[in-house]
């Protein structure tokens, strides 16, 4: 159990380092945004559900590389698990074009959708505007992140993160305040950092190749398939998108102070989410190559102990949540109103995070294993399972309703999410991970 441990924790701390530069800096960025008040917070809301469900439908660029790179090179092939990572990056800068010229004529309508004040959805229309550029650019930075992972490299994914990360929140701040540029300088500074950190990249996986002789060459075939192996995660991540966006368009319904308290607390939870899936990635990449190699001893091993893991891990960062509560207002909102609610529903979320730790572990392990079709057909049933609780959430405590309590609202609607939604992830993954259905070794 040690050396697995070991295994775990060589793969699983550097990706850590690499997922949480993001959401630290994204927490930055809110509370930089925050602080011009709370119309501008709230129009980022809703631009930033918009950018995070495009980047979230197409996180397959990882996920279907990692594992899919992790069993050639389990099976011996390295050429051809580099390989499998090209195609990747092919598909995502073809993704990157399609997504820009769609969001350029969607922007307005789209978040039009949300029922926002008009003064909510220009500050949303802003930002969502001028971050389509680097969208390209982070689609190329998460298929190359899918490609290391796979040949078990976690360190140089970490070094680009913060790297890219720290100079975005530098450049946000600069092009916000220094330049006067509002939140228009956030949605900028990104553009630039994304960039940036595509350009490392594409030096990285053009090494490689070379080092191995593997055409960099766009190859139909090839992009065709990382395609179709990525469909049913397609499908995977897009209930999963479904469901924070319907649970932001009843947020958008409660108020102005409810949407802006919601976009804090969101963020926060993409932190911790960030955190724990570190030990996902790391079994994406074990299990992969376990499979890879026809250990399948080793990959009930990796599942057992990383789920454990994740409960641990869960458990400890809600008691440090919790225990930060009564600091976490004043640091992202000037709004009195804003700070109070936040305090409770950050407490109400910390309550939750051991169940947020299990689910996303044996995600992770079933990414890995090549299981798609299954977590594809099962989010379905989740988000099945969800609406109904998101319904009556709308129903009681929209601001239209007489009488309606705006942190008695944020509270129902983080219940829903946090232990109805992802109680149900819960139940169908853990009924899965219980059977051997999930493994297939092999190369």
């Amino acid at each position: 159990m040690k050396a697995l441990d070991r295994d775990i924790l060589r793969l699983a701390v550097p990706a850590l380092g690499a997922l949480v530069a993001e959401p630290l800096f994204l927490l930055t960025d809110t509370a930089l945004v925050g602080h011009l008040g709370e119309t501008p917070l709230a129009g980022l809301s809703i631009a930033s559900a918009l950018l995070q469900t495009a980047i979230g439908l197409l996180i397959f660029l990882a996920y279907a590389t990692t594992p899919a790179v992790a069993r050639r090179l389990g099976a011996g092939d390295r050429p051809g698990a580099i390989r499998a990572g090209i195609d990747g990056l092919w598909l995502a800068a073809l993704l990157g074009g399609v997504l820009v010229a769609v969001g350029v004529a969607a922007a307005r309508p789209l978040v039009h959708l949300f029922g926002a004040s008009a003064a909510v959805e220009e500050q949303a229309v802003v930002y969502l505007t001028v971050s389509l550029a680097g969208l390209p650019a982070m689609l190329l930075v998460i298929a190359a992140t899918g490609l290391l992972r796979g040949l078990q490299d976690t360190k140089t994914p970490l070094v680009v993160a913060v790297s890219g990360f720290a100079a975005n929140a530098g450049l946000n701040a600069l092009f916000i305040y220094g330049f006067g540029f509002g939140i228009a300088g956030s949605a900028a500074g990104t553009v630039v950092a994304q960039w940036a950190m595509a350009a490392v990249y594409l030096v990285i996986a053009v090494r490689a190749s070379r080092s191995e002789r593997v055409s960099l060459r766009f190859g139909l075939a090839g992009v065709s398939g990382a395609a179709a192996s990525g469909g049913w995660l397609f499908l995977r991540t897009a209930s999963l998108r479904a469901a924070l966006l319907a649970t932001v368009v009843v947020a958008s319904t409660l108020g102005i102070v409810e949407l802006a308290t919601f976009q804090i607390a969101s963020t926060l939870f993409f932190t911790l989410a960030f955190i724990l899936d570190a030990l996902a990635i790391a079994g994406q990449a074990l299990v992969g190559h376990g499979l890879g190699a026809q250990d399948v001893a080793r990959v009930t091993g990796v599942m057992r102990r990383l789920v454990r893991w994740g409960i641990g891990a869960g458990v400890a960062l809600g008691i440090l949540l919790a225990a930060l509560s009564p600091l976490l207002g004043p640091v992202f909102s000037s709004s009195r109103d804003v700070q109070q609610a936040l305090l409770v529903v950050v407490l109400v979320m910390a309550a939750g995070t051991p169940l947020a730790g299990y689910v996303f572990v044996l995600d992770g392990v079933l990414i890995g294993a090549g299981d798609a079709r299954y977590l594809a057909l099962s989010g379905v049933v989740n988000v099945a399972i969800y609406a109904p609780l998101l319904g009556l959430v709308a129903l009681f405590f929209s601001d239209k309703t007489a009488g309606t309590n705006g942190t008695a609202a944020l509270v129902w609607l983080w219940l829903a999410f946090g232990f109805g939604y992802l109680g149900a992830r819960a139940l169908t993954l853990g009924l899965r991970a219980r059977g051997t259905a999930w493994m297939s070794s092999g190369g």
